[in-house]
């Protein structure tokens, strides 16, 4: 159990990294889905571009979506997004930075299976055979063919099994053709996907440094204070859960002992430690208040000394004394950068 959570802790601590192993593994795997993927065009004219189409947009979106859903902070993005604004107020750069910085390790995954599909020019041929140029690469005029029963065997282009146009036009013709045009596309968009990361992770930061700290400090701080919450109210469940259930059983023995007529037995000597994580809150109506003052009425980022009582936003906020002591001077003036 120990090791495990090592490793928990382990990944808690080196969250970025992870989550930019996580992309790659993505981005791996949406590789090796197109690879496994059964590729099939209808060879319909009605039906070929909805299927080509679909096949090119619709996994990368899906993929997108995932990336958001396996990143830990969309739920603190949500969160912080929405909640009352309360006593600490919210800087839209921050979230602006947080979902930036989601979205472009979301857009890893989709960016490759793009890349691949167009390199590909499955989807491409299947979607786009019924445009072919007959003038300049086929017979234009050939005769006894509609302009529908053109378009019926344009369609089946990407079957070269059922296809039976060529007299029409070259089924080989046709299909270089369009792969052509798709890995021109391909290699455009990687160009462009590459070049837009270039920009966006090294220029960025060049026109407003300042801007950019602040944001992925605060960023980092939200991170960071959302985990020590979990931790502090984890702690503060199992201090009250194993202070209860030591009061529970020596009731129980207070019980016994007294029907036999002999003293109670002595308190566990922990008790008294685990009350002491409590922190004043011993009661389930002050600890739901506590969580609901947590959600809507955050402190303030700003630091008190230790001397003077903080305001949780729920129980008062505390006052300084009129003559503080030197000890508190000193510390009033070390606190006075935040």
């Amino acid at each position: 159990m120990d090791k495990f959570r090592m490793i928990f802790q382990f990944f808690q601590s080196n969250q970025e990294s992870f989550m930019n192993g996580i992309c790659g593994i993505m981005a791996l795997a949406s590789t090796q889905m197109y690879s496994a993927f059964d590729f099939n065009c209808p060879c319909l004219p009605h039906y070929n571009l909805a299927y080509g189409l679909g096949i090119l947009l619709v996994p990368p979106f899906i993929l997108f979506l995932l990336g958001f859903v396996l990143n830990n902070n969309i739920s603190m993005l949500a969160e912080e997004w929405r909640r009352p604004r309360g006593r600490r107020g919210k800087d839209a750069a921050v979230l602006r930075y947080m979902c930036c910085s989601m979205a472009q390790r979301a857009m890893i995954a989709p960016v490759v299976w793009l890349a691949v599909t167009l390199l590909d020019g499955k989807c491409i041929t299947c979607a786009f055979c019924t445009s072919v140029p007959l003038e300049s690469l086929g017979n234009a005029s050939h005769p006894h063919l509609s302009q529908g029963e053109v378009q019926r065997v344009l369609a089946r282009i990407p079957c070269k099994e059922i296809y039976n146009g060529q007299q029409l036009i070259a089924n080989e013709v046709a299909v270089r053709y369009l792969r052509c045009i798709s890995q021109a596309l391909g290699w455009c968009f990687v160009l462009l996907m590459t070049t837009l990361a270039f920009l966006v992770r090294s220029l960025r930061p060049c026109f407003s440094q300042a801007a950019f700290l602040k944001s992925r400090y605060w960023s980092h701080y939200i991170d960071i204070e959302r985990k020590l919450f979990d931790e502090t109210c984890a702690e503060h469940a199992r201090s009250f859960a194993k202070v209860c259930i030591q009061q529970f059983f020596e009731g129980m023995s207070t019980d016994l002992e007294a029907a036999r007529h002999h003293l109670p037995r002595k308190a566990p000597a922990d008790a008294g430690e685990a009350a002491e994580k409590l922190l004043g809150i011993t009661d389930q109506g002050t600890m739901n208040m506590a969580l609901k003052s947590w959600h809507r009425c955050k402190p303030p980022l700003h630091l008190h000394p230790p001397a003077q009582p903080t305001g949780n936003g729920w129980a008062g906020e505390g006052k300084p004394p009129t003559h503080p002591s030197a000890p508190q001077k000193e510390t009033a003036a070390y606190y006075s950068w935040v």
